[in-house]
């Protein structure tokens, strides 16, 4: 039946890298295992689902490849909401990003204090910290000023980063990078 949709709105594109639903599974009889994970036997498919209709559940194949094929009576929309939630809590198990902080040669001290302290923030949660001073017309006659600004904020963070690479000038800016211990 090309084009079916089951009650909710997965539509059957005959691919075996997903779970068959309700009327998507074909095969008589199954092995069916109830809403608590108990074993109720070999039944007929129809059977199966007329018993998770009237419990308002589904009947999800769990192990195609097993003959008779594994099903299980369960809500398939929350199973998919929590597989995706898994799935979304194992990619965010942290690749360290890269995170910036600007100052200027005329960045106030309370202002640099601030930036240390947001930098302290991302090394914590193991980003690197790419810290740049931005010069701009005449304060490139100045580069000393920029270079005692980033060994400041370099000296006061070495407790919880090293240095990655050493100030250096790239154009109009002087980079320094961190990394978390």
């Amino acid at each position: 039946m090309p084009g079916f949709t089951d009650r909710h709105g997965h539509h059957d594109r005959g691919g075996d890298h997903r779970q068959r639903v309700n009327e998507q599974i074909r095969i008589s009889p199954v092995r069916l295992i109830g809403v608590e994970g108990e074993q109720l036997g070999v039944v007929p498919t129809a059977q199966a689902l007329d018993m998770a209709r009237e419990k308002g559940l589904d009947l999800v194949e769990v192990a195609a490849q097993e003959r008779p094929p594994v099903c299980k009576i369960m809500d398939y929309g929350k199973f998919k909401f929590l597989q995706k939630q898994k799935q979304k809590s194992n990619t965010k198990s942290h690749q360290p990003k890269l995170k910036e902080i600007r100052v200027r040669p005329k960045t106030g001290e309370h202002d640099i204090d601030t930036k240390i302290n947001q930098a302290r923030k991302f090394l914590e949660h193991k980003d690197k910290v790419l810290v740049y001073v931005l010069f701009k017309g005449r304060e490139l006659q100045h580069i000393e000023e920029g270079r005692r600004i980033i060994d400041g904020i370099l000296e006061k963070l070495q407790d919880l980063a090293k240095v990655e690479r050493h100030p250096t000038m790239e154009g109009k800016r002087m980079t320094a990078m961190l990394a978390p211990r």
